[in-house]
């Protein structure tokens, strides 16, 4: 139970951290952009663990684990927005 509660609070703080980073609204607006922050901290760290074979751990490691993968999977969310908005 600690660990999926560290695992929102990790995500949160990064949602916030790769909203101010990633121009454009997502949908969903903040509760989505927090919502994309925690599961852009599981993302971050299989990105890691494929990339590196390692993740960061501790807090500090850990958010910018999450920040990385927020700011990843903001970028294709706000991309595949823009598209089916241009489309309609």
């Amino acid at each position: 139970m600690d660990n999926i509660l560290y695992l929102i609070v990790v995500g949160v703080v990064a949602g916030w951290l790769a909203k101010m980073v990633v121009p454009g609204e997502a949908p969903g607006g903040i509760i989505g952009d927090f919502v994309i922050g925690i599961i852009g901290a599981v993302a971050g760290g299989f990105l890691f663990r494929a990339i590196l074979g390692y993740s960061y751990g501790g807090l500090l490691g850990s958010i910018g684990v999450a920040f990385v993968g927020a700011i990843v999977l903001l970028y294709i969310i706000r991309a595949m927005h823009g598209r089916r908005q241009s489309r309609l």
